[in-house]
């Protein structure tokens, strides 16, 4: 059953906002099997101050007045995830999306030919990690392993990921228990925290795989809203204009990463934020973050 959030899903805190939006009707039917409905003077509704029109399902923007994270309030379990990226962008996911949203197909191929970006994630990474020819990356989430850095002079890629997608060259596709027992240099979590319901449950089961001196690369979109309503010193009022969700449900901000990032049993030693050249301008977030280790926290190699 969907969980409605009532506190925040980075810093857990509960001095949280809301504004009305809906839900895009691509994800209503493709998670709750719910498609829009036309409401027309024969349902005789009008008696109930129910006019016509079309019928969408209805959410709730989410805003935490301590970190600034701006979140959809309905978290999918399991199961409806399951339903929302089975077979991601195979055919029949794009044909329903196309329905709803024409000229998505398109869109989908450009999006294959991978990101013109690859080189800055490298030379961003490059002081944080050994050599790349002797690197073994686990990248959670990574499709493919076409937009994962150093793929192509790394010792060894695995790749976990829930897509059943053949991956690049002599790149491996592992499951999570065959995660606990590869070691790792480098992990990559990159544009994936944006689209999961708990991104601190995903954190912290990153944190129980790496050993202690291994790296987590964590890239996450710097949404125009967030970033436009920074610049406009409006931050605090921009989930009043966030009046529809789709598969991003979090829109992170500085703060809220820092605090996610920490709750999660990392340490942030460096963020920055990266313009995307294309079509149109866009922006990411890139993290480099290390597992905490003090006193009181011992850190266990993972079995």
């Amino acid at each position: 059953m969907t969980i409605i959030a009532d506190s925040c899903v980075c810093c857990l805190g509960t001095n949280i906002d809301a504004s009305p939006a809906v839900l895009m009707p691509f994800i209503s039917h493709r998670v709750f099997d719910w498609a829009p409905i036309e409401i027309t003077p024969e349902w005789d509704l009008e008696r109930y101050g129910i006019g016509a029109g079309t019928a969408y399902t209805v959410c709730n923007t989410l805003s935490c007045r301590d970190c600034s994270h701006i979140f959809l309030d309905m978290r999918f379990n399991n199961f409806e995830m399951s339903k929302l990226y089975r077979d991601y962008r195979e055919e029949e996911y794009l044909n329903l999306r196309e329905k709803y949203e024409p000229g998505y197909k398109i869109r989908n191929e450009k999006l294959k030919s991978g990101y013109n970006y690859i080189d800055k994630i490298e030379s961003f990474l490059l002081p944080h990690v050994k050599k790349p020819q002797s690197l073994k990356i686990l990248d959670w989430g990574g499709d493919t392993g076409k937009n994962t850095p150093f793929y192509s002079e790394c010792e060894f890629l695995y790749i976990y990921d829930i897509s059943e997608k053949s991956p690049i060259g002599e790149a491996k596709r592992i499951n999570k228990d065959e995660i606990k027992v590869v070691e790792c240099d480098l992990f990559v979590c990159s544009n994936v925290l944006e689209h999961i319901p708990f991104p601190e449950d995903t954190l912290c089961e990153i944190n129980s795989a790496m050993k202690c001196d291994a790296i987590l690369y964590i890239e996450l979109p710097y949404e125009n809203l967030v970033r436009q309503s920074e610049e406009q010193n409006e931050l605090q009022n921009a989930y009043k204009k966030k009046n529809h969700w789709h598969e991003h449900v979090n829109f992170f901000t500085d703060t809220s990463i820092r605090e996610l990032v920490h709750n999660s049993g990392f340490e942030v030693l460096e963020l920055r934020k990266l313009e995307i050249s294309g079509e149109t301008s866009n922006y990411v977030f890139q993290i480099v973050c290390r597992r905490k280790i003090n006193t009181e926290d011992v850190c266990e190699q993972p079995h």
